[in-house]
């Protein structure tokens, strides 16, 4: 009873707040001029007295008289003209009318369609006991118990690739370690790990992550997953040529119809394009586009051959990224570049300009941060 008690009092302030604006605008809907015959023909009335009491002369009454009058004619046309405002009126009381009647009625019917007001309240505590098909409940009920036994290693097991597929990247990640500690590796967990570390990373295949790929292919040497995961990081390092073979294998030694075909073959198309073989990164090396290969390759070379090879890759490539500072690509390149020849203020400069480019909350600076935490550089341009 309390139930319709609350659903009527309900309906009746929805009802209220509804109404109140258009019982303003029927208020409202007369002429104003009406108002104006009412003050004139009061201003008549006031002159016969005010005659009649010796206030006012009859020649003075008179004027006043002709004055009104010819005012209440000139707002008696305006009224005229206005014409009736039962129209308005009336669609206002058919809007009432719905209002008080038929919007109570549907959504009372809609509430016995779907509704049931016999049904008792469900605490926390009863859902999670219960749960039914809600995800939500399923996941609190998992936590629940693995707070009580953080030790149970299936738990973690199970609710990892739910957090994944949840889009809470970093409790996956989390997840995964916890199971990988409590049951050992394998590829499933390691492969997990890896992708959850890759996603925290907005896309970049971390130190981390690659000795989770890498362990996983000791066990499992086919894994497609962990081979994909380091060809990919081969083309971030801009190893291209390496990257290439490496795709192509997954290529060769995947099944017909594999659903990870598409994406490999995308980039081997996109590698093949950007000239991924030695004399094409040497290409690249010298439109200013250094790659990790290219300057291992320098390290060979005589030290003014060296210097110059080096001067010449890295100093035009910073010229093109003072012209173009969204290159992403670029300042990825140029900050592992400077690493890898040991130029570590030089790098934590690069990657200062770069997170001005790119943000750090966004996709290419959680990236460039990524890079930064691999070579031991501080997101606010120093050296760690």
């Amino acid at each position: 009873m309390l139930f319709w008690i609350l659903v009527a009092t309900l309906t009746a302030a929805v009802a209220a707040v509804l109404l109140l604006p258009l019982l303003r605008a029927a208020a409202g809907t007369e002429a104003p001029q009406s108002h104006d015959v009412e003050v004139y023909r009061d201003q008549l009335e006031e002159l016969k007295r005010d005659e009649k009491s010796g206030l006012i002369s009859g020649e003075d009454a008179g004027f006043a008289r002709a004055e009104v009058a010819r005012r209440l004619l000139a707002a008696t046309d305006a009224v005229n003209a206005a014409g009736p405002a039962r129209p308005t009126r009336r669609a206002n009381r058919l809007a009432q009318l719905a209002i008080i009647l038929i919007l109570p009625a549907v959504g009372l019917c809609l509430y016995l369609r779907t509704g049931n007001p016999d049904v008792p309240d469900a605490p926390l505590a009863a859902r999670l006991a219960n749960p039914g098909n809600d995800m939500n409940i399923l996941i609190a009920r998992a936590e629940q118990q693995l707070v009580a036994n953080p030790d149970d290693g299936a738990g973690w097991d199970v609710l990892a690739p739910i957090y994944y597929r949840s889009g809470r990247v970093e409790d996956a990640a989390a997840a995964f370690r916890n199971a990988l500690r409590i049951l050992g590796a394998t590829p499933a967990r390691l492969g997990g790990y890896a992708e959850s570390l890759i996603a925290l990373s907005g896309g970049l295949v971390t130190t981390e992550a690659q000795d989770a790929l890498q362990k996983s292919l000791a066990i499992e040497p086919n894994d497609p997953r962990a081979q994909f995961y380091l060809a990919l990081a081969l083309k971030q390092e801009g190893k291209a040529p390496e990257a290439l073979a490496a795709f192509q294998r997954i290529a060769k030694t995947s099944p017909a119809g594999a659903p990870w075909l598409p994406l490999v073959n995308e980039h081997i198309a996109g590698l093949k394009q950007d000239g991924a073989a030695p004399a094409g990164a040497q290409a690249g090396a010298k439109l200013g586009n250094p790659t990790g290969e290219d300057i291992a390759a320098a390290q060979d070379m005589s030290a003014g051959d060296r210097t110059a090879m080096i001067e010449g890759m890295v100093g035009s490539l910073a010229e093109k990224l003072k012209a173009d500072p969204k290159n992403f690509e670029g300042w990825m390149r140029i900050i592992r570049s400077y690493s890898v020849l040991g130029q570590k203020g030089k790098a934590a400069d690069a990657l200062k300009q770069g997170l001005a480019a790119f943000p750090a909350d966004g996709d290419e600076g959680k990236q460039l941060l990524a890079l930064a935490g691999e070579l031991g550089l501080k997101a606010d341009g120093g050296v760690k």
